[in-house]
């Protein structure tokens, strides 16, 4: 039985909260299924929107998903958040992820 599967069981059991979510949006991220993660990562933040580390993979999958805009949207959200908690490095790599979206959408 994969890790996708063991996540998906436990929340079919009932739990549901952003730990779960997150950690099913980067399994199903590292198994290809990026819109399919993304689901999983706006759930995640829906439960703690202040979760630096879910804004930051949410970005990540809407990229792979084909949503720049959305994946930027996310990485604004993640570097405010970030930033607020003293989350220094998060916000940092969230930042260069942005400008390197920007770049490639530029050219």
């Amino acid at each position: 039985m994969s890790l996708t599967d063991n996540l998906e069981k436990l929340l079919a059991a009932g739990r549901d909260d952003a730990l779960l979510r997150f950690s099913l949006g980067q399994a199903w991220l590292k198994s290809g299924e990026a819109a399919r993660a993304a689901e999983h990562l706006r759930r995640a933040v829906e439960h703690d929107a202040e979760y630096s580390a879910a804004w930051k993979l949410l970005g990540k999958a809407l990229v792979e998903a084909g949503d720049p805009a959305g994946a930027a949207a996310a990485w604004r959200r993640g570097i405010a958040v970030a930033e607020a908690r003293g989350d220094i490095q998060a916000a940092k790599e969230m930042k260069v992820f942005l400008r390197r979206l920007e770049k490639g959408a530029s050219t």
